[in-house]
């Protein structure tokens, strides 16, 4: 008994599914990234300048904000203990300079602004930079 011939099925991969797992995993990586460049400051509305650089090699994070009170890299402490921590910090970095980027909010009192940067000035090899927002 003869069986009829089949007629010959080419086999193939299906892709679709390929591809959705691979804009899922896409999408999951852009997201993420997002999230690998925050700002470790607390929420202070910068002041803009035309002149403002982006900074890449800040450390520490001051942030002023408007009612005054201060938190290194978003914990708050107490102006009499921001010489000790940031001498602390000093000492964790041995030869390297401490760069701390001071945050202040444009609304907060002039002069605990001055305060902050007299706090900064009398640490030896603390370098301070004043983060503005680009003016449009």
């Amino acid at each position: 008994m003869r069986l009829p011939e089949e007629p010959e099925i080419t086999p193939f991969i299906n892709v679709t599914s390929l591809i959705d797992v691979t804009f899922s995993i896409l999408a999951f990586f852009i997201i993420s990234s997002l999230f690998l460049s925050q700002n470790f400051g607390l929420s202070v509305n910068l002041p803009r300048a035309s002149t403002a650089k982006s900074q890449s090699s800040q450390r520490v994070f001051l942030s002023i904000q408007k009612d005054g009170t201060i938190a290194l890299d978003g914990k708050p402490i107490d102006y009499t203990d921001l010489s000790n921590q940031l001498q602390q910090r000093k000492m964790k970095e041995k030869d390297q300079e401490l760069v701390v980027s001071l945050q202040a909010d444009k609304a907060v009192n002039y002069g605990k602004v001055i305060q902050v940067i007299d706090i900064l000035r009398q640490i030896e090899g603390v370098k301070m930079t004043l983060a503005t927002e680009r003016a449009k």
